[in-house]
């Protein structure tokens, strides 16, 4: 099953680089959070969604393309959790860091990840405790976490905050690296990077995947109260994560 979300986070990606490659017309508007959506960010979900279909008809999806009614969904233990066009900003103004992002939720759990980046052709995945990088199709080589004596912080290109800069005042000796979408947990997974850290809003398919990938990789996501991630539709009032940080242990 891997290897088919694998493959169908390529065909994703493939029809955003048709728009992204091209003078294709795109059709932007914005949400009620004033985040950019376009037709590419539609177009990649249902590609994703009827792929999935067939590979798990019984599981229900939820994708951030569309609206949920949390109490329709609060029973839903298991199920996909799918972000086509993670970083529609990036895509936007076009530097590359954009990625499809598939999570199969488990008892509540991301226990499988797939992150493809279209631009770079890079692809990460996991199942499990384990966790893969894929620069070509077939060459495919296991991650893990790695420490640094000067820790590599990657934070959010768009997303400025007051309390991270705080949080950085707190910290003597670190590296730091602006970049888009998952591919900070990404990153920290296969041991270029240490910490992620996260105040603004993300929601849970802003995490899913990477945080099924990172934690594969040996890394942990925790909240700023030290919990995991909440992936139970049935406790909570809404889709938006607390803050949090992605890390090595």
């Amino acid at each position: 099953m891997l290897d088919k979300i694998c493959q169908l986070a390529r065909c994703a990606g493939h029809s955003i680089m048709n728009f992204y490659n091209s003078q294709e017309y795109l059709n932007i508007s914005y949400k009620s959070d004033n985040t950019p959506v376009t037709n590419v960010d539609r177009e990649a979900s249902n590609i994703i969604k009827k792929g999935i279909v067939l590979i798990t008809p019984n599981v229900p999806i939820v994708s951030e393309e569309e609206n949920y009614d949390l109490n329709i969904c609060k029973n839903w233990n298991n199920y996909w959790l799918i972000d086509p066009l993670d970083g529609t900003k990036e895509f936007l103004k076009k530097n590359g860091e954009f990625t499809v992002n598939i999570c199969l939720i488990k008892n509540n759990i991301p226990i499988l990840g797939v992150i493809y980046a279209p631009v770079l052709d890079i692809l990460y995945s996991s199942y499990k405790n384990n966790a893969w990088k894929e620069k070509k199709i077939g060459c495919k080589r296991k991650i893990h976490v790695s420490k640094a004596n000067i820790p590599l912080l990657v934070i959010s290109r768009s997303h400025p905050n007051e309390k991270l800069k705080q949080y950085l005042k707190n910290i003597k000796n670190y590296k730091i690296k602006k970049l888009g979408s998952s591919l900070k947990f990404c990153l920290i997974a296969e041991g270029k990077a240490q910490i992620y850290p996260r105040f603004g809003n993300t929601n849970i398919w802003d995490t899913a995947a990477g945080n099924a990938i990172l934690v594969a990789s040996g890394g942990i996501v925790k909240t700023w109260t030290n919990h995991n991630l909440n992936y139970s539709l049935s406790t909570r009032s809404s889709f938006i994560n607390p803050g949090f940080y992605a890390s090595v242990l």
